[in-house]
């Protein structure tokens, strides 16, 4: 079962008086014993990510941990740990905070499936990162591909065994997996030995995923939320609403004192999810994690559960051929 390690009651006045090491967000425990900060920084920048000029990872990933965020959350297709490991090593050097401060996360890549790469590809990572270990080390998708980025049969349980192998050898003190479904997840369970501890999945208003956060809570998995704005800001008419000049949400916000991005951030925590929003400017990295000073009501927590439709705003149909595709082939 998922815990906080403070109420939400208590949270705000707690955090106020722990030095700054201590972060901004509650803790939630994993089924390891572990703990992870309830909130953190999202660095995939979508399509551009592999066009990225200067330092503009870096400079979000430093903002955030001065603005009490103490969960980073990368990937090596996202072609960002080096920015994030700067980042990382810049704070740490100006005493900001300490490694065991932060929690790291860090994902496999589809090509490097096979029992034999998985051990490399999170060596690398670290690397990349410039770190002994990382916190959380993510299957990205259960789709496994050859180097030319073909479909490979190779099985996310094969996977899933090497993952357990990097978690002994201290690589990284948490394991778990990322855009798997149910049946993937009870498949896992039973034959791959070890529990996942993180679910990381894309929610938002569009797409709340009730029963696999019911799913997840009985098994003690806890779920970390990408894409946590959806289609608030998408200017295609063909996405669902709402957007966020939706009224009904401004007046929400107005009525806290917030933006409509933290009131829909809010929303996302009190389901029991972990955030990761993702933005290059600084204003905005320090406004999302603001969201600790109030609770919605009831007839609020309504109205946003009833933008729920399971639009996907991530759908890779392209790799619907594979024996392992974790969504309904449609969106």
């Amino acid at each position: 079962m998922v815990v906080y390690k403070y109420s939400f009651v208590f949270v705000f006045a707690a955090v106020i008086h722990l030095s700054p090491s201590a972060g901004l967000a509650p803790v939630l425990k994993l089924n390891n014993g572990k703990e992870i900060p309830g909130f953190g920084i999202g660095t995939w920048l979508g399509t551009n990510s592999n066009e990225l000029k200067g330092d503009e990872v870096q400079k979000s990933v430093e903002w955030a941990i001065d603005a009490g965020y103490r969960h980073i959350d990368t990937a090596a297709i996202y072609s960002t740990e080096d920015q994030v490991g700067r980042a990382i090593k810049k704070k740490i050097a100006e005493g900001v905070v300490k490694r065991e401060d932060l929690f790291v996360t860090t994902k496999l890549w589809n090509t490097n499936h096979k029992k034999e790469a998985v051990l490399p590809a999170l060596r690398k990572s670290l690397k990349n990162l410039d770190l002994d270990y990382v916190d959380l080390y993510l299957i990205h998708w259960p789709i496994a591909l050859h180097d030319n980025a073909s479909i490979s049969q190779t099985d996310y349980v094969e996977t899933w065994q090497a993952m357990t192998d990097v978690l002994n050898q201290g690589l990284t003190k948490s394991i778990g997996v990322s855009n798997f479904n149910i049946q993937q997840l009870e498949r896992l369970k039973s034959e791959g030995g070890v529990t996942p501890s993180v679910l990381q999945v894309e929610i938002n208003l569009n797409l709340q995923q009730p029963a696999l956060l019911d799913y997840c809570k009985a098994q003690g998995i806890v779920v970390v939320a990408y894409t946590p704005f959806g289609n608030l800001f998408n200017r295609q008419p063909s996405a669902p609403a709402p957007r966020a000049d939706d009224q009904r949400l401004v007046a929400i916000a107005q009525k806290y004192k917030k933006t409509v991005p933290q009131i829909v951030l809010r929303y996302l925590v009190e389901l029991g999810v972990i955030p990761i929003p993702k933005s290059l400017h600084k204003d905005r990295v320090e406004e999302n994690i603001q969201i600790y000073d109030f609770s919605l009501t009831p007839d609020e927590i309504q109205l946003l559960k009833s933008f729920d439709n399971g639009y996907r705003t991530l759908s890779p149909l392209f790799w619907a051929h594979s024996p392992y595709f974790p969504f309904e082939s449609k969106n």
